[in-house]
Protein backbone atom coordinates (compact mmCIF):
# COMPACT_ATOMS: atom_id res chain seq x y z
CA UNK A 1 0.00 0.00 0.00
CA UNK A 2 1.15 4.06 -0.41
CA UNK A 3 1.05 6.16 2.24
CA UNK A 4 0.59 6.06 5.72
CA UNK A 5 -1.90 8.16 6.27
CA UNK A 6 -3.90 8.43 10.26
CA UNK A 7 -6.94 6.65 8.37
CA UNK A 8 -9.59 8.83 9.76
CA UNK A 9 -7.91 12.38 8.64
CA UNK A 10 -7.69 11.13 5.38
CA UNK A 11 -11.03 9.79 5.14
CA UNK A 12 -12.14 13.50 6.15
CA UNK A 13 -9.59 15.13 3.29
CA UNK A 14 -11.42 13.27 1.01
CA UNK A 15 -14.99 14.33 2.02
CA UNK A 16 -13.43 17.55 2.10
CA UNK A 17 -12.33 17.75 -1.76
CA UNK A 18 -15.38 16.31 -2.76
CA UNK A 19 -17.40 19.45 -1.02
CA UNK A 20 -15.14 21.85 -2.39
CA UNK A 21 -15.16 20.46 -5.48
CA UNK A 22 -19.26 20.57 -5.55
CA UNK A 23 -19.25 24.45 -3.78
CA UNK A 24 -15.96 26.02 -6.02
CA UNK A 25 -13.23 24.83 -7.06
CA UNK A 26 -12.90 22.21 -10.41
CA UNK A 27 -10.25 20.55 -8.74
CA UNK A 28 -9.21 18.50 -5.77
CA UNK A 29 -6.47 20.63 -3.39
CA UNK A 30 -3.16 20.49 -4.70
CA UNK A 31 -0.93 19.77 -1.65
CA UNK A 32 -1.72 18.31 1.80
CA UNK A 33 -0.45 17.26 4.77
CA UNK A 34 -2.14 14.85 6.72
CA UNK A 35 -1.74 14.26 10.35
CA UNK A 36 -3.17 13.05 13.18
CA UNK A 37 -3.64 16.62 15.48
CA UNK A 38 -4.34 18.80 12.10
CA UNK A 39 -3.89 18.84 8.90
CA UNK A 40 -4.04 21.02 5.86
CA UNK A 41 -4.63 20.99 1.87
CA UNK A 42 -4.16 23.86 -0.59
CA UNK A 43 -6.25 24.86 -3.57
CA UNK A 44 -5.38 26.95 -6.43
CA UNK A 45 -8.34 29.45 -6.11
CA UNK A 46 -8.60 33.23 -6.47
CA UNK A 47 -10.02 35.01 -3.40
CA UNK A 48 -10.45 34.04 0.81
CA UNK A 49 -13.67 32.26 1.87
CA UNK A 50 -16.22 33.96 4.30
CA UNK A 51 -16.84 32.81 7.92
CA UNK A 52 -20.20 31.82 7.08
CA UNK A 53 -18.73 29.67 3.91
CA UNK A 54 -15.85 28.10 5.99
CA UNK A 55 -19.16 27.60 8.08
CA UNK A 56 -21.07 26.01 5.24
CA UNK A 57 -17.76 23.03 3.84
CA UNK A 58 -17.90 22.23 7.49
CA UNK A 59 -21.71 21.48 7.90
CA UNK A 60 -21.63 19.73 4.42
CA UNK A 61 -18.76 17.67 5.46
CA UNK A 62 -19.66 16.74 8.67
CA UNK A 63 -23.53 15.88 6.79
CA UNK A 64 -21.58 13.88 4.68
CA UNK A 65 -19.66 11.93 7.64
CA UNK A 66 -22.86 11.60 9.73
CA UNK A 67 -24.64 9.35 6.89
CA UNK A 68 -22.43 6.42 7.94
CA UNK A 69 -20.83 5.96 4.57
CA UNK A 70 -19.30 2.83 3.56
CA UNK A 71 -15.70 3.38 2.69
CA UNK A 72 -14.50 0.74 0.02
CA UNK A 73 -11.84 0.43 -2.92
CA UNK A 74 -12.39 -0.96 -6.16
CA UNK A 75 -9.40 -0.97 -9.25
CA UNK A 76 -9.85 0.05 -12.19
CA UNK A 77 -7.14 -0.46 -15.51
CA UNK A 78 -5.60 2.57 -16.53
CA UNK A 79 -7.09 3.04 -19.69
CA UNK A 80 -10.91 3.06 -17.79
CA UNK A 81 -9.67 4.88 -14.98
CA UNK A 82 -8.03 8.01 -16.94
CA UNK A 83 -11.85 8.37 -18.83
CA UNK A 84 -12.96 9.57 -15.20
CA UNK A 85 -10.48 10.71 -12.75
CA UNK A 86 -7.19 12.91 -13.34
CA UNK A 87 -4.30 10.66 -13.25
CA UNK A 88 -1.60 13.30 -13.79
CA UNK A 89 -0.39 12.96 -10.33
CA UNK A 90 -0.17 9.23 -10.21
CA UNK A 91 3.42 7.91 -9.81
CA UNK A 92 4.59 6.77 -13.30
CA UNK A 93 4.75 3.27 -12.45
CA UNK A 94 0.93 3.33 -11.77
CA UNK A 95 0.41 2.19 -15.81
CA UNK A 96 -2.02 -0.47 -14.13
CA UNK A 97 -4.02 -1.26 -11.90
CA UNK A 98 -5.61 2.06 -10.10
CA UNK A 99 -6.83 2.03 -6.74
CA UNK A 100 -9.97 3.85 -6.07
CA UNK A 101 -11.60 4.82 -2.95
CA UNK A 102 -15.15 5.35 -3.24
CA UNK A 103 -16.63 7.10 0.17
CA UNK A 104 -20.46 5.83 -0.54
CA UNK A 105 -21.77 7.61 -3.55
CA UNK A 106 -20.29 10.92 -2.05
CA UNK A 107 -17.12 10.64 -3.29
CA UNK A 108 -14.59 8.35 -5.71
CA UNK A 109 -10.78 9.35 -6.91
CA UNK A 110 -7.57 7.42 -6.94
CA UNK A 111 -5.75 6.83 -3.80
CA UNK A 112 -2.60 5.15 -2.57
CA UNK A 113 -3.38 5.74 1.13
CA UNK A 114 -5.47 4.10 4.24
CA UNK A 115 -8.53 4.81 5.03
CA UNK A 116 -11.61 4.01 7.51
CA UNK A 117 -14.18 1.91 6.53
CA UNK A 118 -16.70 3.81 7.35
CA UNK A 119 -17.59 7.72 8.00
CA UNK A 120 -18.38 6.80 11.09
CA UNK A 121 -15.42 6.40 12.34
CA UNK A 122 -14.00 10.03 11.54
CA UNK A 123 -15.46 11.91 14.18
CA UNK A 124 -16.61 15.86 13.86
CA UNK A 125 -14.42 17.69 11.03
CA UNK A 126 -13.58 21.43 12.43
CA UNK A 127 -11.34 23.89 10.33
CA UNK A 128 -8.99 25.58 12.69
CA UNK A 129 -8.62 28.23 9.94
CA UNK A 130 -7.93 29.70 5.99
CA UNK A 131 -5.64 32.16 4.74
CA UNK A 132 -5.54 33.16 0.80
CA UNK A 133 -2.10 34.05 -0.91
CA UNK A 134 -0.74 34.15 -4.36
CA UNK A 135 -3.85 32.60 -5.30
CA UNK A 136 -3.61 29.56 -2.87
CA UNK A 137 -6.21 29.00 -0.45
CA UNK A 138 -4.86 26.93 2.44
CA UNK A 139 -7.40 25.34 5.04
CA UNK A 140 -6.19 23.67 7.96
CA UNK A 141 -8.83 21.06 10.38
CA UNK A 142 -8.64 18.96 12.74
CA UNK A 143 -11.09 16.51 14.14
CA UNK A 144 -12.61 16.13 17.61
CA UNK A 145 -13.39 12.88 19.04
CA UNK A 146 -12.18 11.14 16.52
CA UNK A 147 -11.64 7.17 17.02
Amino acid sequence: MGKNYYEPMHTAEHILNQVMISQFTEERSFTTHIERKKSKVDYNFNRSLSREELEMIEKKVNSAINQNLDVKERFLDFNEASKTFDLSRLPNDSKNKIRIIEIGNFDACPCIGQHVSNTSEIGKFKIVSSDFDGNKLRIRFKLVNDH
